[in-house]
């Protein structure tokens, strides 16, 4: 039997599994070069969760098991050290959207992610749509500090981004902080890694400056392809913040693509069914051909610090993948605990801590216990202590679990029971968030929220103000419009519109408060919203919404000014026919939470959505 190590260090196979890779033809048409073996490793969509905060569910050893502390970056630096030894060609890539959802960004905008990244110190890293969440300015910041560590200074890329000269991204070229691509030199050999952003959510739902322009991805990455191809550099490899499904699409319409290692849609790849974690795809990576011919392997891996994706790549003479394998890793922590048979949760320690060791070891390396490296969670601590002093004062208590879903029948969250509950009428917390609002904002009558921009299930038992930032976590304040009716349906129609479409975001799907009606995504644009009916405050009476009639409607500053598809908001704005409360939208959530002491779900009958057909015509 072999001895456990796990101090400091990660716990796996003394060598990891690389899976074998499968052989493929390539042409000749470059001039050959030595065959070069390179390996990734990366992460994406950190979102601000450095400290260890989330949990993940797992069946080991034939026991329902909960791994507390899960996601503390300071556990992927050791993790990422411990992959990395022994690899002489190794390359440490970030996806994107290293920054929002956390008390982590609330407090630090920023900084606190970029130190913390600096311990692993990245090769690249793509921009996210998150990054501009506060404007370009915030990302210039961010960067600043990403790169005032001069012995690292990870090249940020996005080669479909163009900031206007002058403005803060670009103070006097359109480069100075975000490179279209950066490349490394292995073994003697060019890898280039192309950055690519997601264009319309990051234009709709994210806060660039209107000067910033955002080209065509599929268009910028084949321009920029073919400038490499120009330099006699054959091995590329794509850092795209885009999403799975776009990265198969642009694995098959690029040409001279190697390698997609992306980010955005938070896909968890490998097959992880042995432990009743349920994945997006069961490959890692997948295997397309792209308009050459010639194979590409498209990974991600995961969100929150949860997973590295390590990928084994081997190029040939001529710069093709002759072989594409590897294995995605999940970081977990020795703190697990399970229930006893009276149902009482309790923590593992002796025999049984070291069973759990030992399976996480059988594993192959798809499960890895990791111990904080001491200089990453020095850095760490420093910020923690500020947090914790903030997020553990109690506002008030959920008697029940409020689960979080973006759009009915999306699937979001990973809760127990969270998807089932919210089948029919989605989100339970996002309609408690609209009612918060609408009492709140004392002159408004409707309140209306994007899916997007509540983050979290609420558990049962104790809201802090942690909560309440970890659930509304940006930026924004309440804005109140005065609206017509059919403004108040035609903005309801272009937000449903924008979280089904192409390039859109579930997270466009609108909740509300004091309004509520029927969706039908069968029917065309203009047609999907059916009885619409109000409800004024201090009644219980539900009637026709009328058209003309103007209503005060309430609304978070980023889609008052129309984004995330949100148009008639921003028609409503230009006209002068809202005001910005300047009231902070997650502390007038705060302070709701204080006022009523407890929350519940809300009367079936209050829900926004009371019926919803999906695409197929199927009722959820």
């Amino acid at each position: 039997m072999m001895h456990l190590k796990y101090f400091g260090s990660v716990l796996t196979l003394s060598s990891l599994l690389l899976l074998q890779g499968c052989e493929f033809n390539s042409d000749s048409s470059t001039q050959a070069e030595p065959e070069i073996n390179v390996t990734i490793l990366h992460i994406n969509d950190h979102h601000s969760h450095i400290a260890g905060d989330d949990t993940i569910v797992l069946t080991i050893d034939g026991k329902a098991s909960t791994a507390t502390d899960v996601g503390n970056m300071a556990r992927v630096k050791t993790a990422m050290d411990s992959l990395a030894a022994g690899k002489p060609n190794v390359l440490k890539l970030h996806a994107g959207d290293a920054t929002v959802g956390t008390l982590y960004y609330t407090l630090f905008k920023g900084e606190a992610d970029a130190k913390m990244m600096n311990t692993i110190c990245f090769d690249a890293m793509a921009v996210g749509n998150h990054e501009f969440d506060e404007t370009d300015t915030r990302l210039k910041s961010f960067i600043d500090v990403l790169h005032s560590d001069t012995s690292c200074k990870t090249p940020v890329l996005s080669a479909n981004i163009k900031p206007k000269v002058g403005t803060p991204l670009a103070p006097t070229k359109v480069d100075d902080y975000i490179k279209p691509y950066t490349i490394k030199t292995i073994d003697g050999v060019k890898v280039a890694i192309v950055g690519l952003t997601i264009k319309g959510k990051t234009q709709n739902s994210s806060s660039p400056l209107a000067t910033t322009v955002f080209e065509d991805e599929l268009v910028a990455a084949q321009r920029t392809i073919d400038d490499l191809k120009a330099q006699n550099i054959s091995r590329i490899i794509v850092l795209s913040h885009v999403g799975y499904p776009y990265d198969v699409e642009l694995a098959k319409q690029l040409t001279d693509v190697d390698v997609i290692v992306g980010g955005d849609s938070h896909t968890l790849m490998g097959d992880f069914s042995a432990y009743k974690i349920v994945s997006n795809n069961n490959s890692y990576p997948s295997m397309h051909t792209n308009k050459n011919g010639q194979s590409v392997c498209v990974a991600q891996a995961w969100e929150y610090n949860k997973a590295i994706g390590e990928l084994a790549v081997s190029f040939t003479e001529d710069g093709a993948i002759k072989a594409c394998s590897g294995t995605p890793h999940i970081i977990l922590s020795d703190k697990i605990t399970r229930k006893d048979a009276a149902g009482k949760s309790y923590s593992i320690k002796d025999a049984e801590l070291t069973t759990y060791l030992n399976s996480v070891t059988a594993s192959n390396g798809k499960l890895m216990v990791a111990q904080p490296n001491a200089t990453a969670k020095a850095i760490l601590d420093g910020y923690k202590s500020q947090v914790d002093v903030l997020k553990n004062e109690q506002i008030g208590v959920a008697s029940e679990l409020l689960c979080h879903e973006r759009i009915p029948g999306g699937g979001l969250s990973k809760t127990a029971g969270c998807t089932d509950a919210t089948r029919a009428r989605g989100s339970d917390i996002a309609n408690v968030v609209s009612q918060a609002f609408l009492v709140q904002s004392l002159t408004s009558e409707i309140a209306i929220q994007n899916g997007g921009g509540v983050r979290i299930d609420v558990p049962a038992g104790s809201i802090t103000i942690g909560t309440a930032y970890t659930l509304l976590p940006f930026a924004n304040t309440l804005t109140e419009l005065s609206m017509t009716g059919t403004e108040i349906k035609q903005v309801l129609e272009e937000a449903v519109e924008s979280s089904i479409k192409t390039g859109g975001s579930t997270g466009s799907y609108p909740y509300a408060a004091g309004l509520r009606w029927s969706v039908d995504l069968t029917q065309p644009f203009g047609m999907r919203l059916s009885h619409l009916e109000y409800k004024a405050k201090g009644t219980t009476n539900w009637v026709a919404l009328q058209d003309a009639r103007t209503y005060k409607v309430v609304s978070n500053s980023f889609t008052a000014q129309g984004q995330d598809g949100y148009l008639t908001f921003k028609t409503v704005s230009n006209r002068g026919d809202a005001l910005n409360t300047y009231l902070d939208y997650a502390q007038s959530f705060v302070d709701y939470v204080k006022k009523v002491g407890t929350l519940n779900k809300l009367p079936v009958e209050d829900y926004s959505t009371q019926v919803f057909i999906n695409a197929s015509g199927v009722r959820q």
